[in-house]
C-alpha cells in the first residue's frame, strides 16, 4: 500500500537581489506503507524542504502530493520542546491539540516515556536535560499520536556518537513496532545505512534524487560485517561525488 507520493514536485526561492533560484525538483518519490526512507545527500541540496513540503509547512510551486487521510509526526533537528513545559507536557502537546481527554493523554504520554526511558523524568523542563535525552523527549512527542508518518529532519546530528547510535536503535525498535512510515533527512551516510529499509540520495543545484535503492541488509544490522561496510562504502562513494560537482 502506497503511504505518499510526490510528482514533480519542484520549489524556488529569491535570493537577496530578488534572482530566482530553484532548490527542489523535478522530484518524484513514491514511498510504501511501513518504509523507512532516508533522504541522504549533503547540506543544503533540498531535504528538509521536501520534508517540510510533505508535511505542509511549505507549499511546492508545482507538482503533485498524493498522501491518505492518516496523521503525521515531526521531529526536528533542535528538538523545538516548549521550555516552559515539563517534558510530560511536551509529550502530551499533540495529544491535546487533537481533542484528547486530559486522563488519556497523561495515560498515553507516559506510556511512551517508558518506552524511551524517561518516565522518571516527566516532571522535569528541558534545560534540566542532556541533549540526548532532550532528543528522546522529541521522539516521544512525534510518537505519542501514533502517526502513520513519521518526519525527522536530522535529529540526531548534534548528539555524541555514542548517543546517536543508541538513539537510532531505539527510533527504529519503536517504529518498527508502530509499523510508522518514516522519512528520515540525514548527511550521515553511516546512520541511513543502518536505519533505512530505503535510501533516496539527494543531489542539489537544484535539488533531485540521484539515486534510490531498497537496502537487501538483514535485520539485525552489523555495522562490522562486510556486507554492511559494502553498502556503506557503495554510498560513501555517490555521496562523495555530488559534493565534489
Amino acid at each position: 500500500m502506497i503511504s505518499f507520493s510526490f510528482l514533480g514536485i519542484e520549489k524556488s526561492y529569491s535570493d537577496p537581489s530578488g534572482k530566482n533560484l530553484q532548490v527542489l525538483g523535478p522530484v518524484d518519490l513514491t514511498v510504501e506503507s511501513g518504509q523507512f526512507l532516508c533522504l541522504l545527500g549533503p547540506t543544503g541540496c533540498g531535504k528538509t524542504t521536501l520534508l517540510r513540503i510533505l508535511s505542509r509547512l511549505e507549499s511546492a510551486d508545482s507538482g503533485k502530493i498524493s498522501m491518505g487521510s492518516g496523521n503525521l509526526g515531526y521531529v526536528f533537528q533542535q528538538g523545538a520542546l516548549f521550555p516552559w513545559m515539563t517534558v510530560e507536557s511536551n509529550v502530551m502537546f499533540p495529544l491535546k491539540a487533537k481533542g484528547v481527554k486530559s486522563g488519556l493523554c497523561r495515560s498515553r504520554a507516559g506510556e511512551m516515556l517508558r518506552n524511551v526511558g524517561l518516565y522518571e523524568f516527566r516532571r522535569s523542563f528541558p534545560h534540566e536535560l542532556s541533549g540526548g535525552m532532550q532528543q528522546r523527549t522529541a521522539l516521544a512527542r512525534g510518537l505519542v499520536t501514533e502517526p502513520d508518518i513519521l518526519l525527522l529532519d536530522e535529529p540526531f546530528a548534534s548528539l555524541d556518537t555514542r548517543t546517536g547510535i543508541h538513539l537510532q536503535e531505539m527510533l527504529r525498535k519503536l517504529c518498527r513496532s508502530l509499523s510508522t512510515t518514516v522519512v528520515f533527512v540525514t548527511h550521515n551516510i553511516e546512520e541511513a545505512v543502518y536505519l533505512a529499509d530505503r535510501i533516496a540520495v539527494m543531489g542539489h543545484r537544484p535539488g533531485r534524487i540521484v539515486r534510490d535503492e531498497t537496502l537487501s541488509l538483514k535485520w539485525p544490522r552489523d555495522r562490522l560485517s562486510s556486507d554492511f561496510t559494502g553498502v556503506l562504502l557503495s554510498f560513501r562513494q555517490t555521496f562523495e561525488e555530488l559534493v565534489d560537482q
